[in-house]
């Protein structure tokens, strides 16, 4: 993932087992980590995990913790199937708290709720949590699942396995909605819709998802 200097003064990637040594576990040798919808921006879930948790979840490249009650290691999903895969995990500045970036394999809290902490947005918030309006958020999340799933026939699915043809249609949709915004005619909404799919799916193509987008945004408004 590329990021500039000021996102990277932000938020630093833990790209494996040989950076935990730099993050700050606390006396009882645990860190929270926040599990974020790496498509959608929504924050799913809040957990703690200790080194070995964190070197399981490289390892099997899905989030494990340590569950201080019961007092041993867990996956997230192992009873329930609703595993979630690491895309990304990050240290905030103090490196005391880690963000982990997923692709959710179902829902994330045990009643059954996308997030634990619940679906409903607060006046003005959009469902995706992050700026998003809800419909950008359930087609960014298609198409993160289209990414997994690779469904036989979908357009997606061959967008995704052919990186020519991907960016091809990228080019070809914006041409057509500066074509549609240079006539002001009325199918400008339209060819924008096209263009916001096509942006999605590039972006999962690149192994990003729209809050990788949101946070670069966010830097602009600051």
């Amino acid at each position: 993932m590329t990021v500039n200097g000021n996102l990277e003064g932000i938020r630093r990637r833990i790209r494996g087992p040989s950076e935990l040594d730099t993050i700050r576990f606390d006396a009882s040798g645990l860190v929270p980590v926040i599990a974020q919808d790496r498509s959608t921006g929504r924050v799913l879930m809040v957990a703690w995990a200790n080194r070995e948790a964190l070197e399981r979840t490289f390892e099997a490249g899905t989030l494990h913790f340590w569950s201080r009650s019961r007092r041993r290691l867990w996956q997230k999903g192992e009873t329930s199937g609703n595993v979630q895969s690491l895309a990304s995990l990050y240290a905030d500045c103090d490196r005391d708290t880690l963000l982990a970036h997923v692709d959710p394999q179902g829902p994330a809290c045990h009643t059954g709720e996308v997030s634990c902490f619940g679906e409903r947005s607060a006046p003005g918030e959009s469902a995706g949590g992050t700026g998003m309006g809800a419909t950008l958020a359930r087609v960014a999340g298609v198409v993160a699942s289209r990414g997994r799933e690779r469904p036989e026939g979908s357009y997606t699915t061959r967008l995704l396995e052919d990186e020519n043809l991907r960016l091809k249609k990228l080019g070809e949709e914006m041409a057509e909605l500066i074509a549609a915004l240079a006539r002001e005619d009325a199918g400008i909404a339209g060819e924008a819709a096209d263009l916001v799919y096509h942006l999605l799916v590039a972006l999962e193509g690149a192994g990003l998802g729209w809050a990788d987008v949101e946070e670069a945004l966010a830097l602009r408004e600051r």
